[in-house]
């Protein structure tokens, strides 16, 4: 035994006691993020994600014009459920469009694109026919249909272009033409630039300024070199501003931005200011489902145009943030439709149609919190209004269509069902995997080809 350095024994050391092994720690928010991301790249998840968000955001836009018209109604000698037993109605024809869109195949979406097209614009050019056309709020885009139904052609013909413009560019695809920038261009802008001309006959610019996003969101999908995306984005941009200062309408509603008092000089902003006023007072959790203070005459257009507003104030924040994350949802879910499928057509469709719905609410929603000039266009699935209702609803219809038409998801739901009433025979089969559901087939097929 060694001595220490005093010539005496070194004391002997008590034995440590052993000490437990320390847990290995988690990274809880990688774990939710590995979670959250096999969830997400199952096969069904788009398809539910769709159908269950269209569905929650139409539901909870049916409670909420029930909430905000009802004073509107009494004040106009009308029953209190009236704008909700017409947006019921509207909603529940939709649901049948909706259903018959889903079922659809492609080959006959593609087929209603061309009747599609020249019906809307029929249409369109009847609105400014005298005794036909009539004009709401100042703008002539509407048809009357007799009694308290109205059909505005405008919203059909956001419908109109993103099928047609999905077959063109679909077809010059499978022709190899869309490398030239006079194929990718003609007669895609030509004809959307004669329904915005349509459009704007009636004075109506937040359709027209929807329509042009879902032009540039099917030129940004056929791949338009960014020169030429510019370019065409600097003439509508010029047409736009000319459009803006020809109008003092216009030139009011830009000048209410930030605004904070109803009369901001001698600009009247109180629909802009009370919007404000609707969201701020409803605080986290809102003033509760029917107490709205600013319905009461002092909000104009509770129940189509400022309806989100109505919403943070009777639901507070958590209800916007409910509305904001379903539009969030549903709009990433149409962006993984479009960029999974082999399918020109349908990667063009999705992306039109998500398109269209992401711009409309952003704007809806810009003008609602004083960020975007007032349009005038309704909140989709949400704000009142049969003829903005009946045609989303059709698109979101297609969108369920492409979610399911996914190779991956066709065998997940045929998995499911079993046919001809026998189950699937288990343990002999290997369970599928859908992990490699990012890759793309090897072997492109043509267009709308099943």
């Amino acid at each position: 035994m060694p001595s220490s350095r005093t010539g005496r024994p070194p004391a002997p050391r008590a034995p440590r006691p052993p000490t437990a092994p320390r847990p290995a720690r988690r990274n809880t928010v990688r774990t939710l993020h590995t979670r959250a991301r096999r969830a997400w790249d199952r096969p069904l998840t788009a398809y539910y994600v769709i159908l269950g968000g269209s569905a929650l955001i139409t539901v909870l836009g049916l409670v909420m014009v029930y909430s905000a018209s009802q004073i509107t109604a009494l004040q106009m000698s009308l029953p209190g459920s009236y704008f909700f037993r017409k947006q019921l109605l509207a909603a529940g024809i939709g649901v049948v469009l909706l259903l018959a869109a889903a079922r659809m195949p492609v080959k006959l979406h593609r087929a209603l694109a061309y009747p599609l097209l020249a019906g809307a614009v029929f249409l369109m050019v009847l609105v400014q026919v005298p005794g036909i056309g009539m004009a709401v709020n100042g703008n002539q885009n509407w048809i009357d249909l007799g009694g308290s139904f109205q059909l505005q052609p405008s919203e059909f013909g956001k419908l109109a272009l993103v099928l047609w413009g999905a077959d063109l560019l679909a077809r010059k695809q499978d022709r190899r033409l869309l490398a030239q920038w006079k194929h990718m261009l003609v007669p895609l802008v030509p004809a959307a630039f004669m329904l915005l001309g349509l459009i704007m006959l009636g004075g109506d610019m937040g359709t027209a300024i929807i329509l042009t996003a879902i032009l540039f969101g099917l030129l940004w999908l056929a791949g338009a070199p960014t020169r030429l995306f510019a370019g065409v984005l600097a003439v509508a941009a010029l047409i736009g501003a000319f459009l803006i200062w020809s109008s003092p309408n216009r030139m009011a509603r830009l000048a209410c931005l930030g605004a904070t008092e109803p009369q901001a000089g001698p600009v009247d902003c109180w629909q802009a200011v009370h919007g404000i006023y609707a969201l701020a007072s409803g605080g986290i959790f809102g003033s509760g489902l029917g107490a709205s203070v600013e319905k009461w005459g002092q909000l104009p257009e509770a129940h189509t145009d400022f309806i989100f507003a109505v919403t943070g104030e009777e639901l507070g924040l958590a209800g916007t943030l409910s509305v904001l994350a379903l539009f969030a949802a549903l709009g990433y879910a149409g962006i993984r439709v479009a960029g999974r499928t082999e399918d020109p057509f349908v990667r063009y469709a999705a992306g039109g149609v998500t398109t269209w719905i992401t711009a409309q609410a952003v704007i809806n929603i810009g003008a609602v919190l004083g960020l975007l000039p007032i349009a005038g266009v309704p909140l989709p699935l949400f704000s009142y209004g049969g003829s903005a209702l009946l045609p989303t609803m059709f698109a979101i219809g297609l969108l369920i269509a492409f979610a399911r038409d996914e190779p991956a998801a066709r065998a997940a739901l045929a998995m499911r069902q079993p046919r001809f009433g026998r189950k699937r025979a288990g343990g002999s089969q290997q369970p599928r995997r859908w992990n490699t559901m990012r890759r793309r087939a090897t072997a492109a097929r043509s267009s709308g080809e099943r």
